[in-house]
């Protein structure tokens, strides 16, 4: 049976893409790409080869299951190309929905969120130990319905790491919500177009950062990034790579085996 691929891009640099989202690209003759969001570099190794490659920024639901559902009745696997990842804003859910209506198979193949790349184009980690052990990743409410319990303000009382979409024209209504919970002196990252050629970034605290991003003009394509995990070095080691904490795969016993071949090492003639 002939399948849908809905593929995750990554974020923007085509050298971010995975290596099973590429083979498949490849495999596919039919591919429908976000070309607002996805670079058409990611498609250059099927520039050729492909029998259709189709930019769907300007079609609706409906036409983008035309095309879909047309290419699988001729037995055609079908590369449906996503930004980041997929499952993740993605809007795969309809798709999915209407798929299904049609009988038709499907695979979601994973990608790397703006939260991951912008996290590593920052240098920083976004859990630790005795700072935040949770991310938060969603949007600032506009057009899309929200529930009550995940407003911004809601979000904000966990005092977790947040990765905000979609969020940085209304960045003076996100920082009015997240003050009272985080603090004016807490630290904020917005990360424009990560990982693309035009890349851009800005840090700053929730006290000023308004303005930081009203100089630079950011006014789509953003992330906000907000927590204490941004701007500390204040933070404990995790147990991970504690000599003193066992675990399944470094053993407390282990350790002393190993201690007691390096005694006889430096001693040769030493009994243990």
């Amino acid at each position: 049976m002939n399948k849908v691929y809905f593929i995750g891009a990554g974020p923007g640099d085509p050298e971010l893409i995975t290596v099973k989202a590429l083979r498949l690209i490849k495999q596919c003759p039919v591919i429908l790409y976000a070309g607002s969001l996805v670079p058409r570099e990611i498609l250059s190794e099927v520039e050729e080869s492909a029998e259709a490659i189709i930019d769907t920024a300007s079609l609706d639901l409906d036409e983008i299951i035309g095309h879909t559902a047309a290419a699988i009745k001729q037995g055609k696997d079908v590369a449906r190309v996503h930004s980041g990842d997929p499952s993740v804003y993605g809007a795969i859910g309809e798709q999915i929905r209407r798929l299904q209506e049609l009988g038709i198979d499907y695979e979601i193949i994973p990608g790397v969120t703006a939260t991951s790349a912008s996290a590593a184009w920052l240098g920083k980690e976004l859990t630790l130990s005795g700072v935040s052990q949770t991310i938060i990743m969603t949007r600032y409410e506009g057009k899309t319905p929200f529930p009550e319990r995940e407003r911004l303000p809601a979000l904000a009382a966990s005092g977790a790491t947040l990765a905000i979409h979609l969020g940085v024209t209304r960045i003076h209504k996100v920082v009015e919500d997240l003050i009272p919970h985080y603090g004016e002196d807490c630290p904020v990252a917005v990360c424009y177009r990560t990982s693309w050629p035009d890349q851009d970034k800005v840090t700053g605290t929730l006290k000023d950062i308004v303005q930081k991003v009203r100089d630079k003009k950011f006014t789509r394509t953003s992330l906000i990034l907000v927590g204490h995990v941004l701007g500390t070095d204040e933070f404990k080691d995790s147990y991970l790579y504690d000599q003193d904490k066992a675990h399944v795969y470094r053993p407390k016993v282990k350790q002393e085996k190993a201690r007691t071949v390096e005694t006889a090492m430096a001693h040769p003639t030493a009994k243990s």
